[in-house]
């Protein structure tokens, strides 16, 4: 799955390109079942769905994984949808936590893996290999606890203001800023080491 390049990150989607149904109509035949409403819903929605996932979890399947889970519970709950946020402000929330449950799950079976392997290898010495930057600033990032890599991501990377943030993860703005703040620091502190490479 590719994502577009021409799709806006904004907007309030009055209108769906290619169709003459603004997204309001959209979400009314969508409620009642139509599959031609929802296909253009889903269509003018995945691809930043899935960008968003792909940069919470790093992986193509889990990306899929949570971007098809994601539009089973958009439509499922379409009908509890106020207007009170733009449509995909509200898709945003629902990925979020979709992602934070798929990633949980998985860390619990990484851990596992992890500890098994650590078990095999206690007592082989081994020699490390110093990461470059881009890999030391990948893995800083996936080290963050889950909100603030969440808030990093949808602030630092998908350009979302706090008030957005605020209402995708179900926090206060003043939370957001403060964890914001916070992953910062962390991803400075795990680079310190790269700080020349890092201002080059």
């Amino acid at each position: 799955m590719e994502v577009s390049h021409q799709q806006k990150r904004r907007g309030t989607n009055s209108s769906i390109p290619g169709s003459r149904l603004n997204e309001r109509d959209l979400i009314q035949r969508a409620r009642t079942g139509d599959p031609l409403a929802e296909r253009k819903l889903y269509d003018a929605h995945v691809d930043r769905v899935y960008r968003l996932a792909w940069r919470y979890a790093g992986d193509e399947d889990l990306a899929r994984e949570i971007t098809q889970e994601t539009f089973i519970r958009v439509f499922d709950k379409l009908g509890s949808f106020r207007g009170e946020a733009a449509l995909s402000t509200w898709i945003h929330s629902i990925a979020s936590t979709v992602a934070l449950n798929v990633l949980r799950k998985v860390k619990r079976f990484r851990q596992r893996e992890t500890d098994l392997s650590r078990a095999a290898q206690h007592g082989r010495g081994t020699d490390r290999i110093e990461p470059d930057l881009k890999d030391r600033l990948k893995t800083a990032i996936d080290e963050l606890g889950e909100k603030y890599r969440m808030v990093l991501i949808l602030h630092d990377i998908e350009g979302f203001k706090h008030e957005e943030i605020a209402g995708i993860l179900g926090i206060r703005v003043g939370t957001s800023k403060a964890q914001l703040s916070r992953a910062r620091a962390k991803l400075r502190e795990a680079l310190a080491p790269f700080e020349e490479e890092w201002a080059s």
